[in-house]
C-alpha cells in the first residue's frame, strides 16, 4: 500500500565516511506525522545497503547524485507516495496532465 508523503527532513553527513555509509538522508512522514521512510544516499564507494522495511519503516538507498532530483520531487510535486515491492522501495507521484506547468 502506498503512503503520501505529507512532510519531509533533511540530514546531511560530515566526514569521509558520513554516517551509518550515508553521506546524506530524508525523512519522509506521513499525514499524522509519522516516520514512513528514510531516504539514504550513498557517494561512489561507499557500502550501498539494499532496500528494506524494518519496523513499519521503509529504508531507501539511493546514490548521492539522486538527492537533487529527490528534493526536486518533493518541493514540486504533490501528491507524493512511497512504498515498498518486490524487494525495493519506490517513490513516485500521481498520474498528472501532460504540460501541467508546476
Amino acid at each position: 500500500m502506498a503512503t503520501e508523503i505529507k512532510k519531509y527532513h533533511i540530514l546531511f553527513y560530515g566526514s569521509p565516511s558520513g554516517y551509518q555509509t550515508n553521506r546524506a538522508q530524508i525523512t519522509l512522514y506521513d499525514k499524522n506525522g509519522k516516520p514512513t521512510a528514510y531516504v539514504r544516499f550513498n557517494d561512489p564507494g561507499m557500502f550501498f545497503e539494499n532496500d528494506y522495511v524494518q519496523n513499519g519503516i521503509i529504508r531507501m538507498h539511493l546514490p548521492s547524485h539522486m538527492f537533487e532530483n529527490v528534493l526536486d520531487v518533493l518541493r514540486n510535486e504533490k501528491p507524493v507516495y512511497i512504498y515498498f515491492a518486490s524487494g525495493r522501495a519506490f517513490l513516485g507521484t500521481s498520474t498528472e496532465p501532460v504540460g501541467e506547468g508546476e
